[in-house]
């Protein structure tokens, strides 16, 4: 099954096809698209938004996702907005540094990341799944792989690492973007050889 992928991230897209190999032929997303104002207040929005350009684009079906880091003791902040934490054009860095300022002296670290992985074909119809991963944020940053808040998260269902101290398969065994993707692909096999069930 070929399918476009709507990120531009590299580092998403590395995690996305590490995730589909074997099963889906991900497709690069045409440099000429444009970037996608991801101006919905849903992560399934967004999604949504992203994976719906790219179909428009180029005719093919697209997946897509997004994701947010939810923090108990910032009333599920940052969400939807999780990338821009720290403003338009913030690094991974920046968002982490912001991160942990806002967190300081607080005792209560709980946090859930989420992500949604949808597929959008050209006739409109979709598929989208979502995976959750519990976890803390932690007092510092540690380890050196991995991206984005990374080094701040230390899952629940870990060894005390924060994901940035893990191997990239025991951190795909784990996190949001597997659990999503691992759903997606079990929804695709439920369904028709053509990757659609026959009400689509």
């Amino acid at each position: 099954m070929q399918l476009v992928c709507a990120s531009a991230n590299p580092d998403k897209v590395a995690e996305i096809q590490a995730l589909l190999a074997g099963v889906v032929d991900l497709l690069p997303r045409p440099s000429e698209v444009p970037d996608v104002v991801e101006d919905a207040d849903t992560l399934v929005g967004n999604a949504r938004l992203k994976a719906a350009a790219i179909v428009a684009a180029t005719g093919l079906p697209a997946v897509a996702d997004d994701t947010g880091l939810e923090v108990d003791a910032l009333g599920g902040e940052p969400g939807v907005y999780t990338a821009r934490y720290a403003g338009e054009g913030c690094s991974y860095a920046d968002n982490r540094h912001k991160m942990l300022a806002e967190l300081d002296g607080v005792t209560e670290r709980g946090a859930a990341f989420k992500t949604v992985a949808m597929i959008v074909w050209p006739d409109g119809s979709e598929l989208a799944v979502e995976g959750v991963c519990p976890g803390v944020i932690s007092i510092e940053e540690r380890g050196d792989v991995g991206f984005g808040y990374d080094a701040i998260f230390q899952p629940d269902e870990g060894t005390g690492l924060t994901f940035a101290e893990m191997t990239a398969d025991a951190k795909h065994a784990i996190s949001h973007r597997g659990r999503a993707f691992r759903q997606l692909l079990s929804e695709l096999e439920r369904q028709s050889p053509n990757g659609r069930s026959s009400g689509r």
